[in-house]
Protein backbone atom coordinates (compact mmCIF):
# COMPACT_ATOMS: atom_id res chain seq x y z
CA UNK A 1 0.00 0.00 0.00
CA UNK A 2 2.60 2.53 1.12
CA UNK A 3 4.82 2.64 -1.90
CA UNK A 4 1.91 3.15 -3.76
CA UNK A 5 -0.88 2.30 -5.93
CA UNK A 6 0.96 4.12 -8.63
CA UNK A 7 4.02 1.88 -8.20
CA UNK A 8 1.77 -1.20 -8.45
CA UNK A 9 -0.58 -0.05 -11.18
CA UNK A 10 1.60 2.23 -13.29
CA UNK A 11 5.02 0.65 -12.91
CA UNK A 12 7.34 1.26 -15.79
CA UNK A 13 8.68 -2.12 -16.75
CA UNK A 14 12.13 -1.44 -18.09
CA UNK A 15 13.34 -3.62 -20.95
CA UNK A 16 17.06 -4.36 -20.82
CA UNK A 17 17.69 -2.81 -24.20
CA UNK A 18 15.92 0.41 -23.22
CA UNK A 19 18.42 1.08 -20.45
CA UNK A 20 21.46 -0.01 -22.41
CA UNK A 21 24.30 2.51 -22.34
CA UNK A 22 27.92 2.15 -23.44
CA UNK A 23 30.10 0.53 -20.77
CA UNK A 24 32.35 3.12 -19.12
CA UNK A 25 35.81 2.39 -17.70
CA UNK A 26 34.42 3.87 -14.46
CA UNK A 27 32.13 0.84 -14.25
CA UNK A 28 35.08 -1.14 -12.91
CA UNK A 29 35.79 -0.77 -9.18
CA UNK A 30 33.78 2.42 -8.61
CA UNK A 31 33.66 4.36 -5.39
CA UNK A 32 30.53 3.35 -3.47
CA UNK A 33 28.51 5.76 -1.34
CA UNK A 34 25.61 4.04 0.44
CA UNK A 35 23.16 6.39 2.15
CA UNK A 36 20.61 4.59 4.32
CA UNK A 37 17.95 6.72 5.99
CA UNK A 38 16.21 5.55 9.15
CA UNK A 39 12.42 5.03 9.25
CA UNK A 40 11.75 6.46 5.79
CA UNK A 41 9.18 4.78 3.56
CA UNK A 42 8.62 5.53 -0.10
CA UNK A 43 5.77 7.91 0.74
CA UNK A 44 8.26 10.40 2.18
CA UNK A 45 9.93 11.15 -1.17
CA UNK A 46 8.42 13.36 -3.82
CA UNK A 47 9.92 11.20 -6.55
CA UNK A 48 7.78 8.30 -5.29
CA UNK A 49 4.59 10.36 -5.24
CA UNK A 50 4.84 11.75 -1.71
CA UNK A 51 3.62 15.30 -1.09
CA UNK A 52 3.94 15.80 2.68
CA UNK A 53 7.64 16.67 2.79
CA UNK A 54 10.14 18.75 0.85
CA UNK A 55 12.75 16.41 -0.67
CA UNK A 56 14.24 18.40 -3.58
CA UNK A 57 17.75 16.94 -3.35
CA UNK A 58 16.51 13.34 -3.29
CA UNK A 59 14.09 14.10 -6.11
CA UNK A 60 16.99 15.50 -8.12
CA UNK A 61 19.00 12.36 -7.34
CA UNK A 62 16.17 10.28 -8.79
CA UNK A 63 16.11 12.42 -11.93
CA UNK A 64 19.86 11.95 -12.31
CA UNK A 65 19.63 8.18 -11.99
CA UNK A 66 17.47 5.11 -11.56
CA UNK A 67 14.53 4.73 -9.18
CA UNK A 68 13.63 1.19 -8.11
CA UNK A 69 9.99 0.52 -7.25
CA UNK A 70 10.37 -2.92 -5.63
CA UNK A 71 13.06 -2.75 -2.96
CA UNK A 72 12.32 -4.50 0.35
CA UNK A 73 13.90 -4.31 3.81
CA UNK A 74 13.08 -6.04 7.05
CA UNK A 75 10.30 -4.20 8.94
CA UNK A 76 12.69 -2.97 11.68
CA UNK A 77 16.24 -1.71 11.78
CA UNK A 78 18.49 -4.30 13.43
CA UNK A 79 17.69 -7.31 11.21
CA UNK A 80 17.90 -5.05 8.16
CA UNK A 81 21.44 -4.06 9.11
CA UNK A 82 22.55 -7.63 9.74
CA UNK A 83 21.13 -8.68 6.37
CA UNK A 84 22.66 -5.69 4.59
CA UNK A 85 26.19 -6.23 5.87
CA UNK A 86 26.31 -10.01 5.40
CA UNK A 87 24.13 -10.74 2.37
CA UNK A 88 22.36 -13.33 4.51
CA UNK A 89 18.86 -13.36 5.93
CA UNK A 90 18.80 -13.08 9.74
CA UNK A 91 17.24 -16.55 10.06
CA UNK A 92 20.24 -18.02 8.24
CA UNK A 93 22.46 -16.45 10.91
CA UNK A 94 20.36 -17.76 13.80
CA UNK A 95 18.42 -14.48 14.22
CA UNK A 96 21.07 -12.44 16.08
CA UNK A 97 19.73 -10.77 19.20
CA UNK A 98 18.90 -7.08 19.23
CA UNK A 99 22.04 -4.99 19.27
CA UNK A 100 24.37 -7.87 18.41
CA UNK A 101 26.23 -9.28 15.44
CA UNK A 102 27.51 -12.85 14.87
CA UNK A 103 31.21 -12.90 15.69
CA UNK A 104 32.09 -15.42 13.00
CA UNK A 105 30.66 -13.09 10.33
CA UNK A 106 32.72 -10.05 11.29
CA UNK A 107 35.34 -10.72 8.62
CA UNK A 108 32.65 -11.46 6.02
CA UNK A 109 30.83 -8.13 5.82
CA UNK A 110 30.88 -6.20 2.56
CA UNK A 111 33.12 -3.63 4.28
CA UNK A 112 35.64 -6.31 5.30
CA UNK A 113 35.70 -7.86 1.84
CA UNK A 114 36.01 -4.54 0.01
CA UNK A 115 38.81 -3.49 2.35
CA UNK A 116 40.64 -6.67 1.37
CA UNK A 117 40.33 -5.54 -2.27
CA UNK A 118 41.98 -2.22 -1.52
CA UNK A 119 38.96 -0.05 -0.77
CA UNK A 120 39.17 2.62 1.92
CA UNK A 121 36.12 2.10 4.16
CA UNK A 122 34.21 4.38 6.48
CA UNK A 123 30.84 4.58 8.23
CA UNK A 124 29.07 7.48 9.93
CA UNK A 125 25.79 7.84 11.81
CA UNK A 126 24.02 4.89 13.42
CA UNK A 127 25.66 1.76 14.79
CA UNK A 128 23.17 -0.70 16.21
CA UNK A 129 25.19 -3.87 16.30
CA UNK A 130 26.92 -3.36 19.69
CA UNK A 131 27.15 -0.84 22.51
CA UNK A 132 30.15 1.29 21.62
CA UNK A 133 31.07 1.98 25.23
CA UNK A 134 31.54 -1.79 25.63
CA UNK A 135 33.00 -2.59 22.20
CA UNK A 136 34.50 0.63 20.80
CA UNK A 137 36.42 -1.34 18.15
CA UNK A 138 33.34 -3.15 16.84
CA UNK A 139 32.96 -1.13 13.60
CA UNK A 140 36.66 -1.68 12.87
CA UNK A 141 36.28 -5.43 13.40
CA UNK A 142 33.49 -5.42 10.82
CA UNK A 143 35.74 -3.81 8.21
CA UNK A 144 35.29 -0.06 8.66
CA UNK A 145 38.70 1.58 8.87
CA UNK A 146 37.17 4.87 9.99
CA UNK A 147 33.95 5.58 11.88
CA UNK A 148 31.93 8.43 13.37
CA UNK A 149 28.93 6.96 15.17
CA UNK A 150 26.48 7.94 17.87
CA UNK A 151 26.24 5.72 20.90
CA UNK A 152 23.08 3.74 20.25
CA UNK A 153 21.00 3.78 23.46
CA UNK A 154 23.95 5.43 25.18
CA UNK A 155 23.29 9.12 24.52
CA UNK A 156 21.84 11.73 22.17
CA UNK A 157 22.12 11.37 18.41
CA UNK A 158 20.90 14.85 17.40
CA UNK A 159 21.58 17.78 19.72
CA UNK A 160 24.74 17.67 21.89
CA UNK A 161 25.32 14.15 20.52
CA UNK A 162 27.42 11.42 22.10
CA UNK A 163 29.68 10.42 19.22
CA UNK A 164 32.45 7.85 19.06
CA UNK A 165 35.01 8.61 16.36
CA UNK A 166 37.33 5.73 15.55
CA UNK A 167 36.46 4.15 18.89
CA UNK A 168 36.92 7.21 21.11
CA UNK A 169 34.27 9.64 22.39
CA UNK A 170 34.52 13.09 20.82
CA UNK A 171 34.77 16.05 23.20
CA UNK A 172 33.71 18.76 20.76
CA UNK A 173 30.02 18.02 20.14
CA UNK A 174 28.43 20.40 22.67
CA UNK A 175 26.10 22.67 20.74
CA UNK A 176 26.47 20.59 17.57
CA UNK A 177 23.80 18.86 15.51
CA UNK A 178 24.68 15.21 15.02
CA UNK A 179 23.72 14.88 11.33
CA UNK A 180 26.07 17.76 10.53
CA UNK A 181 28.92 15.98 12.32
CA UNK A 182 28.28 12.71 10.46
CA UNK A 183 28.02 14.45 7.08
CA UNK A 184 31.19 16.51 7.61
CA UNK A 185 33.08 13.39 8.65
CA UNK A 186 32.17 11.53 5.46
CA UNK A 187 32.95 14.51 3.24
CA UNK A 188 36.37 14.75 4.88
CA UNK A 189 36.88 11.01 4.39
CA UNK A 190 36.01 11.28 0.70
CA UNK A 191 38.30 14.28 0.24
CA UNK A 192 41.20 12.33 1.76
CA UNK A 193 40.67 9.21 -0.36
CA UNK A 194 40.23 10.51 -3.89
CA UNK A 195 43.25 8.55 -5.11
CA UNK A 196 41.84 5.08 -4.36
CA UNK A 197 38.45 3.37 -4.44
CA UNK A 198 36.43 4.04 -1.33
CA UNK A 199 33.29 2.80 0.41
CA UNK A 200 31.44 5.45 2.42
CA UNK A 201 28.38 4.21 4.33
CA UNK A 202 26.14 6.97 5.67
CA UNK A 203 23.92 5.13 8.15
CA UNK A 204 21.73 8.13 8.87
CA UNK A 205 20.17 9.00 12.21
CA UNK A 206 17.37 10.77 10.35
CA UNK A 207 14.41 10.31 10.46
CA UNK A 208 14.32 8.12 13.60
CA UNK A 209 13.08 9.85 16.73
CA UNK A 210 15.25 10.40 19.81
CA UNK A 211 16.44 7.71 22.22
CA UNK A 212 13.76 7.09 24.84
CA UNK A 213 15.40 4.70 27.30
CA UNK A 214 17.99 6.83 29.09
CA UNK A 215 17.64 7.97 32.73
CA UNK A 216 16.88 11.50 31.53
CA UNK A 217 15.41 12.70 28.22
CA UNK A 218 18.00 13.82 25.69
CA UNK A 219 18.30 17.56 24.88
CA UNK A 220 15.65 19.39 22.90
CA UNK A 221 16.40 21.17 19.66
CA UNK A 222 16.32 24.95 19.11
CA UNK A 223 12.51 25.05 19.21
CA UNK A 224 12.31 23.85 22.81
CA UNK A 225 11.08 20.42 21.72
CA UNK A 226 12.22 17.54 19.54
CA UNK A 227 12.15 17.95 15.80
CA UNK A 228 8.94 16.86 14.09
CA UNK A 229 9.01 14.14 11.46
CA UNK A 230 8.54 16.82 8.81
CA UNK A 231 11.54 18.75 10.11
CA UNK A 232 13.66 15.59 10.20
CA UNK A 233 12.68 14.72 6.61
CA UNK A 234 13.81 18.17 5.48
CA UNK A 235 17.09 17.79 7.40
CA UNK A 236 17.63 14.35 5.84
CA UNK A 237 17.19 15.73 2.34
CA UNK A 238 19.54 18.63 3.00
CA UNK A 239 22.35 16.37 4.29
CA UNK A 240 21.98 14.06 1.30
CA UNK A 241 22.24 17.13 -0.90
CA UNK A 242 25.35 18.30 0.94
CA UNK A 243 27.07 14.93 0.52
CA UNK A 244 26.24 14.54 -3.17
CA UNK A 245 27.28 18.16 -3.84
CA UNK A 246 30.68 17.40 -2.29
CA UNK A 247 31.09 14.38 -4.58
CA UNK A 248 30.28 16.59 -7.58
CA UNK A 249 32.55 19.41 -6.39
CA UNK A 250 35.48 17.00 -6.11
CA UNK A 251 34.90 15.75 -9.65
CA UNK A 252 34.16 12.22 -8.43
CA UNK A 253 30.60 11.74 -9.65
CA UNK A 254 31.61 9.90 -12.84
CA UNK A 255 33.36 7.16 -10.88
CA UNK A 256 31.09 7.04 -7.84
CA UNK A 257 27.96 4.94 -7.38
CA UNK A 258 25.58 6.69 -4.98
CA UNK A 259 22.73 4.62 -3.56
CA UNK A 260 19.98 5.99 -1.33
CA UNK A 261 17.62 3.69 0.56
CA UNK A 262 16.06 3.20 4.01
CA UNK A 263 16.20 0.51 6.70
CA UNK A 264 12.42 0.04 6.99
CA UNK A 265 9.13 1.83 6.50
CA UNK A 266 8.09 5.12 8.07
CA UNK A 267 7.63 5.26 11.83
CA UNK A 268 4.08 4.95 13.15
CA UNK A 269 4.73 7.75 15.63
CA UNK A 270 7.49 10.13 16.59
CA UNK A 271 8.54 11.60 19.94
CA UNK A 272 7.66 15.29 19.98
CA UNK A 273 8.51 16.42 23.52
CA UNK A 274 9.05 15.31 27.10
CA UNK A 275 7.02 16.54 30.08
CA UNK A 276 8.14 15.63 33.61
CA UNK A 277 10.25 12.84 32.13
CA UNK A 278 7.36 11.39 30.14
CA UNK A 279 7.61 11.40 26.35
CA UNK A 280 4.91 12.94 24.20
CA UNK A 281 4.42 11.05 20.95
CA UNK A 282 2.52 12.01 17.84
CA UNK A 283 1.37 9.69 15.05
CA UNK A 284 3.04 10.04 11.67
CA UNK A 285 0.81 10.31 8.61
CA UNK A 286 1.99 11.06 5.08
CA UNK A 287 0.25 11.74 1.79
CA UNK A 288 1.22 9.79 -1.31
CA UNK A 289 -0.60 10.08 -4.63
CA UNK A 290 -3.31 12.06 -2.82
CA UNK A 291 -3.91 9.39 -0.18
CA UNK A 292 -3.15 9.87 3.53
CA UNK A 293 -1.41 6.84 4.98
CA UNK A 294 0.00 5.99 8.43
CA UNK A 295 3.57 4.89 9.04
CA UNK A 296 4.00 1.13 8.79
CA UNK A 297 7.30 0.41 10.57
CA UNK A 298 7.26 -2.99 12.31
CA UNK A 299 4.67 -4.48 9.98
CA UNK A 300 5.25 -7.14 7.33
CA UNK A 301 2.97 -5.18 5.01
CA UNK A 302 4.36 -2.94 2.30
CA UNK A 303 4.12 -0.08 4.78
CA UNK A 304 6.86 -1.69 6.87
CA UNK A 305 9.03 -3.33 4.24
CA UNK A 306 8.85 -1.49 0.93
CA UNK A 307 11.51 1.21 0.81
CA UNK A 308 12.96 3.64 -1.71
CA UNK A 309 16.08 2.79 -3.67
CA UNK A 310 17.69 5.41 -5.89
CA UNK A 311 20.94 4.86 -7.79
CA UNK A 312 23.06 7.60 -9.37
CA UNK A 313 26.21 7.01 -11.37
CA UNK A 314 26.61 9.45 -14.27
CA UNK A 315 27.70 7.81 -17.48
CA UNK A 316 26.84 4.31 -16.23
CA UNK A 317 23.42 4.26 -14.54
CA UNK A 318 20.77 5.50 -16.99
CA UNK A 319 19.23 8.82 -16.01
CA UNK A 320 15.63 9.54 -15.04
CA UNK A 321 14.46 5.94 -15.41
CA UNK A 322 12.41 3.56 -13.32
CA UNK A 323 12.92 -0.19 -12.85
CA UNK A 324 10.65 -2.75 -11.22
CA UNK A 325 13.42 -5.30 -10.56
CA UNK A 326 13.00 -7.13 -7.26
CA UNK A 327 15.65 -6.16 -4.69
CA UNK A 328 15.95 -7.09 -1.04
CA UNK A 329 18.59 -6.08 1.47
CA UNK A 330 20.72 -9.17 1.06
CA UNK A 331 21.39 -7.99 -2.50
CA UNK A 332 23.49 -4.94 -1.58
CA UNK A 333 26.26 -7.24 -0.32
CA UNK A 334 26.46 -9.19 -3.55
CA UNK A 335 26.14 -6.10 -5.72
CA UNK A 336 29.02 -4.33 -3.94
CA UNK A 337 31.25 -7.39 -4.29
CA UNK A 338 30.30 -7.60 -7.96
CA UNK A 339 31.22 -3.95 -8.48
CA UNK A 340 34.52 -4.28 -6.64
CA UNK A 341 35.54 -7.59 -8.21
CA UNK A 342 35.62 -9.22 -4.78
CA UNK A 343 34.73 -12.91 -4.32
CA UNK A 344 32.00 -13.92 -1.91
CA UNK A 345 32.99 -16.09 1.05
CA UNK A 346 33.12 -19.66 -0.23
CA UNK A 347 32.24 -21.32 3.06
CA UNK A 348 28.81 -19.73 3.61
CA UNK A 349 25.49 -19.57 1.80
CA UNK A 350 24.77 -16.07 0.52
CA UNK A 351 21.15 -15.08 -0.06
CA UNK A 352 21.91 -11.93 -2.04
CA UNK A 353 21.64 -11.59 -5.80
CA UNK A 354 23.56 -8.85 -7.57
CA UNK A 355 21.66 -6.05 -9.29
CA UNK A 356 24.88 -4.66 -10.78
CA UNK A 357 23.77 -5.52 -14.32
CA UNK A 358 20.76 -3.24 -13.94
CA UNK A 359 22.96 -0.45 -12.58
CA UNK A 360 25.32 -0.80 -15.55
CA UNK A 361 22.42 -0.82 -17.99
CA UNK A 362 23.25 -4.36 -19.06
CA UNK A 363 20.05 -6.18 -18.14
CA UNK A 364 17.49 -6.88 -15.42
CA UNK A 365 18.12 -8.09 -11.91
CA UNK A 366 18.43 -11.75 -11.04
CA UNK A 367 15.51 -12.24 -8.66
CA UNK A 368 12.14 -13.94 -9.04
CA UNK A 369 11.17 -13.32 -5.39
CA UNK A 370 12.28 -11.45 -2.28
CA UNK A 371 12.02 -12.17 1.45
CA UNK A 372 11.35 -10.40 4.75
CA UNK A 373 10.83 -11.58 8.34
CA UNK A 374 9.61 -10.28 11.67
CA UNK A 375 9.30 -12.12 15.03
CA UNK A 376 9.12 -15.61 13.59
CA UNK A 377 6.82 -14.63 10.72
CA UNK A 378 8.02 -14.22 7.14
CA UNK A 379 6.95 -13.95 3.54
CA UNK A 380 8.22 -14.39 0.02
CA UNK A 381 6.83 -12.27 -2.79
CA UNK A 382 7.21 -10.99 -6.30
CA UNK A 383 5.98 -7.73 -7.81
CA UNK A 384 2.32 -8.73 -7.58
CA UNK A 385 1.88 -11.65 -5.19
CA UNK A 386 2.89 -12.14 -1.55
CA UNK A 387 2.82 -15.51 0.25
CA UNK A 388 3.02 -15.54 4.05
CA UNK A 389 4.43 -18.43 6.05
CA UNK A 390 0.91 -19.25 7.31
CA UNK A 391 -0.26 -19.86 3.74
CA UNK A 392 -2.11 -16.60 3.15
CA UNK A 393 -1.66 -15.28 -0.38
CA UNK A 394 -2.26 -11.62 -1.25
CA UNK A 395 -2.75 -10.04 -4.65
CA UNK A 396 -1.07 -6.63 -4.22
CA UNK A 397 -2.42 -5.45 -7.54
CA UNK A 398 -6.06 -5.64 -6.49
CA UNK A 399 -5.49 -5.45 -2.71
CA UNK A 400 -2.53 -3.12 -2.04
CA UNK A 401 -3.51 -2.68 1.62
CA UNK A 402 -3.44 -6.47 2.15
CA UNK A 403 -6.84 -6.67 3.79
CA UNK A 404 -8.25 -9.77 2.08
CA UNK A 405 -6.17 -12.87 1.33
CA UNK A 406 -6.96 -14.73 -1.86
CA UNK A 407 -9.61 -17.36 -1.28
CA UNK A 408 -8.47 -20.95 -1.50
CA UNK A 409 -11.84 -21.90 -2.97
CA UNK A 410 -11.82 -21.67 -6.75
CA UNK A 411 -8.84 -19.31 -7.04
CA UNK A 412 -7.97 -17.81 -10.41
CA UNK A 413 -5.40 -19.47 -12.62
CA UNK A 414 -3.01 -16.59 -11.92
CA UNK A 415 -3.40 -17.00 -8.16
CA UNK A 416 -2.89 -20.76 -8.41
CA UNK A 417 0.30 -20.30 -10.42
CA UNK A 418 1.59 -17.64 -8.04
CA UNK A 419 0.95 -19.83 -4.99
CA UNK A 420 2.73 -22.75 -6.63
CA UNK A 421 5.80 -20.70 -7.58
CA UNK A 422 6.12 -18.85 -4.26
CA UNK A 423 5.50 -22.03 -2.26
CA UNK A 424 8.35 -23.70 -4.11
CA UNK A 425 10.63 -20.74 -3.34
CA UNK A 426 9.61 -20.75 0.32
CA UNK A 427 10.17 -24.49 0.68
CA UNK A 428 13.62 -24.28 -0.89
CA UNK A 429 14.56 -21.36 1.33
CA UNK A 430 13.37 -23.00 4.55
CA UNK A 431 15.12 -26.24 3.64
CA UNK A 432 18.42 -24.35 3.31
CA UNK A 433 18.25 -22.76 6.76
CA UNK A 434 20.32 -24.17 9.60
CA UNK A 435 18.38 -26.03 12.31
CA UNK A 436 16.79 -23.79 14.93
CA UNK A 437 18.46 -23.78 18.32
Amino acid sequence: MMCVARAVMVLILVAPGLLSVPRSPAADRPNIVLIMADDVGCEVLGSYGGSSYATPHLDALAQQGLRFTHCYAMPVCHPTRVCLLTGRYPRRLGNPGWGSFPEDAESQTFASLLKQKGYATAIAGKWQLALLREQPDHPHRLGFEESCLFGWHEGPRYYDPLIYQNGKPRDDTAGRYGPDVYTEFLIDFIERHQDRPFLAFYSMALCHDVTDDLPRPVPFGPHGRYDSYEEMALAMDQRVGRLTAAIDRLGLSGRTLVLFTSDNGTARESIYSAVDGEFVRRPVFSTIDGKRVPGGKGSLTDGGTRVPLIARWPGVVPEDRTADDLVDFSDFFTTFLDMAGAPAPAEVTIDGRSFADRLRGEGPGRRDWVYAQRKGRFWVRNQRWKLLDDGQLFDLQSDPSETAPVSTEQPSAAATAARRELSRAMQQLVASWPPAD
